[in-house]
This record gives structure tokens, sequence and C-alpha cells, in this order.
């Protein structure tokens, strides 16, 4: 997997001071997206032991605390991702207690495959629904257009 940006300390992807990781590779290639460099998922960097070391451990260091982890892109759930996806949101859970995963994916969550709905079962809040520029709205909290729904499997 690639990963086109991490943020170490983001306020402004889901609730609270956080880390934000944009994945590489997205089938849906929105019409308006804002994100469009991250579609091929070859862009990017590639997506490390390293890189992943550094997210548990970001979100484990006590002088900055963090909510938790945001997963954006490209898409988290395209499939050439899921792998790598899996194993992070399993380790989040595993090593970083107290800390929640937010993920914003393109894919419906009624239509999620059963690999993607796995990586689904480690995630608090999904954001879900292709942008559809012609329901764009600044307005929005945490998404873009109305038809995308925001799913808390958790209270925050």
């Amino acid at each position: 997997m690639n990963y086109h940006n991490y943020y170490p300390v983001d306020v402004v992807n889901g609730l609270g001071t956080r880390c934000t990781l944009f994945v590489s590779g997205c089938i849906h290639q929105c019409r308006g997206c804002y994100n469009q460099s991250t579609w091929s998922p070859s862009a990017g960097h590639l997506f490390t032991q390293e890189m992943e070391d550094q997210v548990i451990a970001d979100l484990n260091d006590t002088r900055i605390k963090r909510k938790g982890l945001s997963l954006s892109g490209g898409d988290p759930l395209y499939p050439g991702n899921l792998e790598a996806i899996f194993k992070l949101v399993k380790r989040v859970k595993e090593e970083c207690p107290g800390k929640d995963i937010w993920m914003w994916t393109g894919y419906v969550l009624a239509e999620l495959s059963e690999e993607q709905q796995q990586v689904v079962n480690y995630v608090d809040t999904l954001i879900d629904g292709k942008f559809e520029k012609d329901l764009a709205d600044a307005r929005l909290e945490w998404r873009g257009s109305s038809n995308q729904v925001i799913h808390r499997f958790t209270l925050d």
C-alpha cells in the first residue's frame, strides 16, 4: 500500500486531536474530488513497517494526547489497501487503548465485501458514500456531500 500524506497531529479530520493517514488508491474517482492526486495506488510513498510503527508511536505519545486515528484517501477500503489497513486497525485496537478509528470511504456500508467488512469491524466511525458534486455542501460536518452517511459504531 502507498500513502499520500500523514499528519501526526490533526484537528480537522474527526473529533479531537488525531493522527491522520491519507492512503493512495481509489476506484471511485468522484467528479469534484479534492484529493485526485490520491487516486493512483502507486502515488505517494510506500507504507512501510517503519511508518506503521510511527503511527502507533504517535497515537501512544503522551506529550500530545490524541483521540485516535483517521483514515482517508484515496480510499482505505480500496482492494489493494485492505491487507495493510486491516493490519493497522487491528494493531491500533490492540496497542493503543482508548483510541478510536474514523474512516472515510466511497463504498457504501451495505455493499461492502466480506474483506472490507472485516476492516470496518475495527472502525468506530465510518463516513461512507461517494462524493457527489451536485450534493456538495460546505456546511456538512465530516462529509462533503449530503448523500454521505456517518455511521457511529461506538459513542464518542
